[in-house]
């Protein structure tokens, strides 16, 4: 399962009836007070998500479009429980809550997250909108014509066959 913006805020109302996701976070307005839409960085974090396999580590532009993505935890415990994914990173490649590199203003940069069985992963940023890499204001020339965000894609059919 993946839910990205919306189905990422819908997917964590849901947190209940999804194994291994109780400790999720909502998502709740931007500290700008203001939708913001860009293109940013996220680090992929070293998870179980079945989508972000092989992933791990990389830094990558990608595009968010949201008004309500702040991470906001119920218990403050479950920010330590919660299976972090994805988190926005900063120019150096470093976690950041500063902006415009984190647009919504979430602790620790924290955008995305994964079951602990890695089989729903939730996330803000809208990696969809750039699975080309044209699609992208920079990218390297070693990319070539697929950004790094269509191995997502790709993670997720390997995995059903």
């Amino acid at each position: 399962t993946l839910g990205v913006c919306n189905g990422c805020q819908m997917l964590s109302q849901l947190k209940t009836i999804i194994p291994g996701a109780q400790h999720w976070p909502r998502f709740e307005r931007n500290l700008s007070e203001q939708y913001e839409a860009r293109l940013v960085a996220v680090e992929v974090v070293d998870s179980p998500s079945i989508l972000l396999r092989g992933m791990a580590g990389s830094c990558i532009p990608v595009v968010v479009a949201h008004g309500e993505g702040r991470v906001e935890f119920a218990d403050a415990r479950d920010a330590g429980r919660a299976a972090l994914a994805l988190r926005f990173v900063d120019n150096a490649g470093c976690a950041t809550e500063r902006f415009p590199y984190n647009s919504n203003g979430s602790a620790g940069g924290a955008t995305g997250f994964t079951s602990e069985d890695g089989r729903a992963t939730i996330l803000m940023p809208h990696p969809e909108r750039v699975i080309r890499s044209v699609q992208m204001s920079w990218r390297p020339r070693e990319w070539g014509e697929d950004s790094p965000w269509l191995r997502m894609f790709r993670n997720a059919r390997v995995w059903v066959d």
